[in-house]
């Protein structure tokens, strides 16, 4: 049964390294739903989080697959319920309909998110939350005059206390000074 995955990749930053490991996802015909690139907390390792939907089977051969590229030090699999993420979207409002402002206003502040910009031409609004969450914000601001819509990819951390790649680090780096 096809669910949803987080899938986190560690590495260090190659020049070529998204195109291979997207082409993994291709070759598979996996679908990426979702793809974002940033730092880690350890300093030079970054961290791709990729979300797909497929089957536990599959996933875990794309992970077998993934890590068996040069610079990927290790990759993880994690579903929703193992993650804390969320996405950030940005919208554009005409001011056309400024006498409607008070309900733009009040469906800003009732959805969570806030006012980053006003002009005389448009108002730039920020919301945070999962995928349903910004899709809904954009839903109703669209009677407004909604010119411009951006949503991230999403952002996770484990509910783990711990970054399992530090784990991992410190293993490896016992096994290296054990062969020497």
């Amino acid at each position: 049964m096809k669910q949803e995955y987080i899938i986190t990749v560690f590495s260090e930053d190659h020049i070529g390294l998204l195109s291979r490991i997207t082409i993994i996802f291709t070759r598979r015909k996996i679908n990426i739903d979702s793809l974002t690139v940033s730092e880690s907390a350890i300093p030079g390792i970054f961290k791709f989080t990729i979300v797909i939907s497929d089957t536990a089977d599959r996933v875990q051969k794309v992970v077998g697959q993934l890590e068996k590229v040069v610079d990927v030090i290790k990759v993880y699999a994690n579903t929703n319920d193992e993650m804390i993420y969320q996405e950030i979207a940005l919208y554009k409002v005409s001011t056309e309909f400024l006498f409607e402002s008070d309900k733009i206003e009040k469906i800003v502040r009732n959805s969570g998110a806030r006012i980053l910009e006003i002009t005389r031409d448009y108002v730039v609004i920020e919301k945070t939350g999962h995928s349903r969450e910004t899709q809904q914000l954009f839903d109703e601001l669209n009677p407004y005059g909604v010119t411009q819509f951006n949503r991230s990819g999403r952002v996770a951390i484990t509910r783990s206390t711990i970054e399992k790649l530090s784990e991992f680090l410190k293993e490896r780096d016992a096994m290296l000074e054990q062969m020497d």
